[in-house]
Order: C-alpha cells, then structure tokens, then sequence
C-alpha cells in the first residue's frame, strides 16, 4: 500500500459506502498502481450484473485423476453432468495447475475455524474480487437491485450441485430466510446486515433459480455486508432437504423425536443447531463438525473440527469452478489441517518444511527470522500482506462490565485516558513487534479518507504523571502497597484475559503492561486464555478486560468494531450492542454510543455515498471524544509463508476479516508442482 493518502473514488469497498453491483476500493499490492475504478454508481443506477468476462471451455471438461476412476468404476456422474451449466471460471495466477498433493496447514488450538473458512469455505452469493477493488459474481452469477435498495434479486447459476450431488437453487436459499433466520426459535438475534428500519429481511422465490431479497426499507450496504467474511456465509450454509429432516417445522414427529433422542440433546432446536446450525454453546458452525452435511465448497471434511485432533478435507467431486482450460478445480486432492496449540510448535513445523502455505497464527515478527533461516533448506519463500488493519493490540476496559461499581469507574473517560498515558507503547514495539510500527490508538489508518488524527495519536505519549494526574481525578485513595481502591474501599483488581491466539504478542505484552499500570496504581491482572473460552465469556459479557487485533483500518464502515458498538466484535461494549439489536442480554449505552448506532442506521438506510461519507465522519468524531477503546501500535506490512513448489500464491495480497485472504486469490486453483 502507497503512503498517498487514497481518494475517495478509490476507497469505495474499503469503506463500504456504494450500494451497487460494482464497488470501488483501493488495496492493491504496493508494487503496482491501483487498478482502475469504475464510475461510482448510487442504488437507483444499478444496473444488473454480467457473467464474467471469461466463458466456459467449449467441449468436455477434464478431471482429477482420482474422481476419473471413480467415473469408470461408475461411482460418481461424468464430469459434465456434476458441473453447472455455466461453471465460474477461475483464471490462475500464474498458470494452469496440475492435479494431486496434500496441502498441509495448521489450525490453532480448539477456536481457529476462521481459517477452514478463510481456506475452503468463502463459497458465498457473491466474492471480493482479488484487488479487492469489486463484487464480483460467484453462486449468484448476476444480481439487480431496485432504486431505493429495498430490493436485491439474485439469478443462482443454474445447475450446481451439493457435495452430495443434489442441485442447489432458490429452495436452499429461501429456506435460510425463511426458517433459519427469520424464526425465533434458531436466530433471536439477526445480524444487522439482514435488517432494514429494525425490521428482518424476507426471501421469494421468483424460480427455481431466482431468489429476492425483500428488506422494509433501504438497506445500501446489503450487497457489501454479504460479500464479506462472516455475514454472507449462511445464506449458501443450509441444503433445505438435508436441513429439513431437523426442522419442527418440516420433519416428522416421530422421527424428530429419535433424531433427539439419538443426538443426545433435549429439544429439536438444539438438535437444529447441532446438525446444520451451530451447537448450544459453542461458537464452532456444524459444518466444521458434521461430516454428513452438505456442503458448496472446493473440499468436504473427512475429520471433523474436534478438540485436539487434525481436520483432514478432501476434494469435492461436484465443485463448481474451472479453469481456463476446463479443468474442473480444486487442483490439489488433500489438506490436512494439523492441531496445534503451542504457536512456536507451530513456526517450527513451519522451519521444518512441515506445512506448505499459511498466513495465519504463525506468522509474526518474531517469527520470521526463524523462517528467513530455514527458507532454503525447508524449501520456504514469503508472499506479502496488506494490512486493512490498523492496530496490533487493540485494549478493552469492558464498558458494559455487570459489576456496578467496575462500570462507573470504566466508564470514567479520564480513567481510560490515565491507563493510555501509562502505557510505555515505544518499550512495546522495540521489544515486542522488532522496532515495527509506532504508537497509535484504534483509528483509521493514515492513508484513509476517514483518518482522523486526533483519534489515532491522542494520549499516545508516555508520562506516568499524566497518567497518575487523570486517575486521580477517578481514585484518589490508595492502599498501602500503592494500589487505587474503589468508593467502596477494597482495592481495584481487572482480571484481563488475553487470548492465547492468534498472536503470541499479546501474552507477553500482559506482564509488561501489567507493570505500567501498577506505577500508576491500577491493579490488572493479566490471564492468558483459550481463545475460545475468551470469545465465551466476551459474548456473555463476563470480561472485565481483554484485548484484540485492530480491525477496520480501511474498510471503515464495513469494520466499525473499534469505533462504536457495532457487532459482538466491540469487545467494549457487547452489551451496548446487544441493546442495538434488541437482545435479551442488552445493558442500556450511553447517550454518545445511542447516538452512533442511530447514525449507522441512518448511513445503513441511504445510498448516497457523500452522505454516508458524512455520517461515518460523525461516528468517528463521536469516538474521538469518547476514547472507548486503548490502542498500542499501528499494524505494518505483514507476510505469509509458501513452500516454493506451492504455486499459485500471489506475491502480495490484501489481508482482513472482511477480505478473508487468501480466499479472494482462490486455493482451489493452488497447486504443486514436481
């Protein structure tokens, strides 16, 4: 990424602002300029999306050897029976593939399933082209939107196939909509990208291959919400007749009854969301654990995502994709996604040549000598990130804390301002991320049009006497060891869980950080724990503090965690969010957090760009002087590790949650070559 500050023609994906069908951005590889944008187009203007450029081959399509043999062993349909009518083709990035091989990755500990997705299961309605730059069109082959962007038809490409060979269409859609998300009893709380005037999107069904999407009132940010990691999985999730056989709504009561029975589990919605949804109290989906569900995606698990074990995945027979030269994807028969808790067991299976291509846990600046030493005897090369991100630790003081006490003290914007001066960020970055970055709160990045430089530098400096001067004005009594003590006269102790993945950093950050706070007087316990226990208490809101990654340093609108109470994500405020949405966990915000969440409801409900701009600003501006969240550094340039007869990887990609990397450059078009 240049250091020119980007234009706002450039950045219109990054920031989510347009509601049609091709969106501009700009997060292109640093060594080439940007890529040209298109006109910038309104929700009244779209017009409907195209196939892609490229055509299917004329002629048969060719196979993998292994599915050839199941073929003539009359196993599995010929290969132009179990592809669609009109495949997406994928152009390689360097040249066509060859079949075979198992990719070998890895998974950290029990709650990494962000990179199965990041991996095999970016197979939406709609993609992030490579550059990051459009939507570009993927189980949907074309879409059209009406002019107040209330409405979004979609044209499925017609004749793909599940994993088990039964067609997907308008049925397995409308199915989601219907008696997923829209029933009470399996979704009490839907995301706000299927909401328009507080109200839950509908789906029709106009054929077998058509589907609308039906919402109250506008909703501009629909098309970009569902193109991102995480909010468009589900609508391509959910085979209706396997789906069905679990549904009160649809499946015999007696079979339902042995299905719970058999399941273990007391009622047909837990039995719902054990089979196809996601288990009660786990924030692991289904299909990362059902082996029979089917699924839309490149690979099928043959080992579930179970605690402590590998998963091992391999080639879906009815994949829905080619190359240019008619070669049905993926190229590669296997991944194997080996289980490993310990990061540095990790780096080290890494030096080893042990895994093939990754860019997730394992690679950080500490990291990296170890690869740079080992490169030529592994067989190890690097491929370049991207960051959209704009923080490497971004600190939670939890805003919706129970305690009451802990609550009024959080929620004290001097106290949040004397633990940032406290902070000794240059000792940080020196000893921790190797000299890489420079201090910085949880702001946009300097080369967005949303960067706002008072919210990103403000209270960066180290000086303990501010820092004392500011908590004073909040507990000025101490206890005989130094320690500020609550009105109620027992010291103030934060237990601060740290999650041990996916960066190692944070944890060794907790001691030192620990020691700042206590020149100041503050007693914060730091913990480090698994991460999925962490993200169990966070969405419970059982945190008193915690930390994380800064998201949204570019796609601002699209990633607004940081800056107000926007999804579970805003690790400060979960409650706050859960009052936006109307859940039953809600604790009631401040009138400054009410005031952004209406604001991004009036943004949500235009498709004027200029005036999303405006309100976006206003939402920002809103976290300037609230200062809710405690950042550490600005994220540099980051790296993935590739084995150098693992072709296909580009040299440089963009990387975030909402552009799930490497997805958007397609690993089923990656090979190895002999």
């Amino acid at each position: 990424m240049s250091a020119r500050k980007l234009s706002r023609r450039e950045f219109l994906v990054l920031s989510g602002s347009a509601a049609a069908t091709s969106v501009l951005a700009a997060c292109g590889a640093p060594s080439a300029p940007a890529p040209a944008a298109a006109p910038t187009q309104a929700p009244a203007k779209v017009e409907p999306t195209k196939p892609p450029a490229a055509a299917a081959p004329a002629g048969k399509y060719k196979e993998a050897p292994m599915l050839a043999e199941l073929v003539k062993a009359g196993k599995l349909p010929p290969v132009d029976q179990r592809l669609p009518d009109n495949p997406l083709v994928v152009k390689p990035v360097e040249k066509v593939g060859k079949y075979g091989g198992t990719w070998r990755t890895a998974l950290k500990g029990a709650g990494d399933n962000a990179w199965l997705m990041r991996t095999i299961g970016y197979d939406f309605l709609t993609r992030w082209n490579r550059e990051w730059t459009e939507i570009s069109p993927n189980l949907a082959e074309s879409w059209t939107v009406n002019a107040d962007a209330s409405e979004y038809t979609f044209k499925l490409r017609k004749g793909v196939k599940w994993s088990d060979g039964k067609p997907f269409g308008a049925d397995d859609v409308v199915f989601f909509f219907t008696d997923v998300l829209n029933n009470k009893d399996l979704t009490a709380a839907p995301g706000n990208q299927y909401k328009a005037d507080g109200k839950v999107c509908t789906a029709v069904k106009v054929d077998d291959n058509t589907v609308t999407i039906k919402f109250a009132a506008p909703q501009g940010l629909f098309l970009q919400q569902i193109t991102s990691n995480g909010n468009g999985q589900e609508i391509t999730t959910y085979q209706a007749a396997y789906a069905k056989q679990f549904h009160k709504t649809y499946a015999d009561p007696a079979k339902l009854d042995a299905l719970i029975k058999e399941a273990k589990v007391e009622t047909w919605i837990q039995l719902f969301q054990t089979k196809v949804q996601t288990p009660p109290g786990s924030s692991m989906q289904a299909r990362w654990a059902n082996l029979e569900m089917p699924v839309l995606n490149a690979w099928v698990l043959t080992a579930p995502y179970l605690a402590k074990d590998p998963v091992k995945a391999v080639r879906n027979p009815y994949y829905w994709k080619v190359d240019t030269a008619g070669n049905q994807l993926p190229y590669i028969d296997n991944i194997f996604y080996d289980f490993i808790e310990d990061v540095q067991v990790m780096a080290l299976k890494a030096a080893a040549g042990e895994i093939d291509m990754m860019d997730r846990s394992l690679n950080t600046n500490t990291n990296k000598p170890i690869f740079v030493d080992s490169a030529q005897k592994a067989n190890l090369g690097f491929f370049e990130e991207i960051p959209a991100g704009m923080n490497v630790m971004c600190i939670s003081l939890n805003l919706s804390v129970k305690d009451k006490q802990k609550n009024a003290i959080f929620n004290d914007l001097n106290f949040r301002i004397g633990l940032s001066y406290a902070i000794n960020r240059k000792e940080l970055i020196d000893v921790l991320w190797v000299g890489q970055g420079e201090p910085y709160q949880c702001a946009p990045r300097p080369t967005s049009p949303y960067y706002n430089e008072k919210l990103a530098k403000q209270y960066t400096e180290y000086d303990v006497k501010k820092a004392n001067e500011y908590l004073d004005k909040v507990l000025p009594k101490k206890d005989g060891d130094g320690f500020r003590l609550m009105p109620d006269g027992n010291r103030l102790v934060i237990l601060f869980e740290i999650s041990n993945a996916p960066n190692k950093e944070w944890a060794e950050a907790g001691p030192m950080l620990q020691k700042y706070w206590k020149a100041a007087g503050v007693d914060i316990q730091p913990k480090v724990v698994d991460r999925a226990l962490m993200y169990t208490h966070k969405d419970a809101n059982e945190i008193e503090m915690n930390c994380w990654a800064g998201d949204g340093g570019l796609d601002v609108m699209m990633e607004s965690r940081w800056y107000f109470p926007f999804s579970t994500e805003s690790q400060y405020a979960v409650g706050w969010y859960y009052y936006w949405i109307k859940d039953a966990r809600a604790v009631e915000p401040p009138a400054a957090a009410k005031k952004q969440q209406e604001l991004y409801d009036q943004l949500k409900a235009t498709g004027d760009t200029k005036k999303q701009d405006e309100l976006m600003k206003q939402i920002l501006q809103i976290s300037q002087e609230q200062f809710w969240v405690i950042g550490v550094s600005l994220q540099p340039t980051g790296y993935g590790i590739v084995k150098n007869n693992f072709k296909n990887v580009p040299k440089s990609m963009p990387t975030a949650w909402n552009y799930p990397n490497p997805a958007p450059y397609d690993p089923p078009q990656f090979f190895f070559e002999s």
